[in-house]
């Protein structure tokens, strides 16, 4: 047993390593949308999405399959506000549906700060938030949060609705909620979205399939007035693509093409490290092991100190609690040696460190290729 254990990777796996480079920049600067800027210039999936939902442009019904960190909720976030800032009639104009309240709750704060940011959208768009529980209930927008009162949002109902399945289940049959949708025309509501799509699946993506019927039923809409949006997570290709367009087109009722798909772009290797040539080498130090090793520090800053040193021997002293530092770091990892190569054996696939290290070993100097696990650990401090 004991030897079972101690073998890697027969118990615990990993630990994995990847490096993923930064996503394609669009063409369009921060002022993609006519009348307001969004917060930064989109990113090249951002804007193809915001190409897609906005109503006044494609107004096509899109899947956002991105990574983490990606900017969704800024994919179909910047068109909805969009949209309800140029509609200025009554009614609930976007639903979001999400799978847990806790993850609702966050997205309401960004929208309250993304709205309260702008003036051309501050007090022209109201967003509110109807789950469950009893917490503290806003009546009015404010920076960090959307209305919370349900009295208030039934007497004069949202542009923007954030809710889950369960409760949008409710608002349609409850006597109560019936004022909540008194302002709804069949052209009302243009748009509907569900983030994480792909975490409603069996039962559950029935029940949503079912319900999104009804809803198009009560409301009256009709053909293609409603524009409808999903988020997932990252994609293969082929088959796996054709089988999310699949899935959506009969959760949403609506048809999905294989350009509905905004996939992430990245930049390659050649694009992240254009103008950086190599300036940087590693030579190994006589007390190499002795500067590897954590256990030789008191804090962390200390350890960081002393591995730029060593990577960096002839650029002054680390300063790693400067945010300026930081990011000139960061610029001159881009002309390492041991930075490239890392890129490289990394650019297809995560790798465990285990099989990173016998490939790494390689691109060392000679007299350090025993303490390749130690340089990679410095090199990603």
């Amino acid at each position: 047993f004991s030897r079972f254990v101690n073998t890697p990777g027969q118990m615990i796996k990993g630990p994995y390593l990847s490096l993923s480079l930064p996503f394609q920049d669009g063409s369009y600067g921060a002022d993609f949308f006519t009348g307001f800027n969004t917060d930064y210039p989109p990113y090249l999936h951002q804007q193809q999405a915001w190409q897609r939902l906005s109503s006044n442009k494609s107004a096509r019904s899109t899947l956002i399959a991105t990574g983490t960190g990606s900017g969704k909720t800024e994919c179909f976030m910047y068109p909805l506000l969009d949209h309800c800032a140029r509609d200025t009639g009554k009614g609930i104009k976007a639903i979001i549906i999400y799978p847990m309240n806790a993850l609702a709750t966050d997205q309401a704060k960004r929208f309250a700060k993304t709205i309260f940011s702008q003036e051309k959208l501050k007090g022209k768009i109201r967003v509110g938030l109807f789950v469950g529980g009893d917490d503290e209930t806003l009546e009015t927008m404010g920076p960090n949060m959307v209305i919370t009162d349900k009295s208030k949002m039934r007497e004069n109902p949202p542009d923007i609705l954030l809710t889950n399945y369960k409760m949008l289940d409710l608002l349609l049959m409850r006597p109560s909620d019936r004022k909540l949708w008194g302002n709804n025309q069949p052209n009302t509501l243009r748009y509907l979205v569900v983030d994480e799509l792909h975490t409603f699946d069996g039962a559950q993506g029935t029940d949503l399939a079912c319900l999104i019927r009804r809803l198009k039923a009560r409301l009256e809409c009709k053909g293609d007035d409603l524009i409808c949006a999903g988020t997932s997570a990252t994609l293969g290709s082929g088959d796996e693509q054709i089988a999310l367009t699949e899935y959506a087109s009969q959760i949403f009722q609506t048809e999905f093409d294989k350009q509905g798909i905004v996939a992430e772009s990245r930049k390659d290797m050649g694009a992240f490290l254009a103008g950086n040539p190599i300036q940087y080498n590693f030579f190994p130090n006589k007390e190499l092991e002795q500067i590897l090793n954590p256990d030789n520090y008191q804090s962390i800053n200390d350890y960081l100190i002393a591995q730029y040193a060593l990577l960096f021997p002839e650029s002054g002293q680390a300063r790693p609690m400067d945010k300026n530092w930081r990011s000139e770091l960061g610029e001159s990892l881009k002309q390492h040696l041991l930075f490239y190569n890392l890129l490289q054996l990394l650019d297809k696939q995560p790798r465990s460190f285990e099989e990173l290290r016998l490939e790494f070993a390689k691109v060392l100097p000679l007299g350090s290729r025993n303490s390749a696990i130690g340089i990679l650990n410095s090199l990603c401090a």
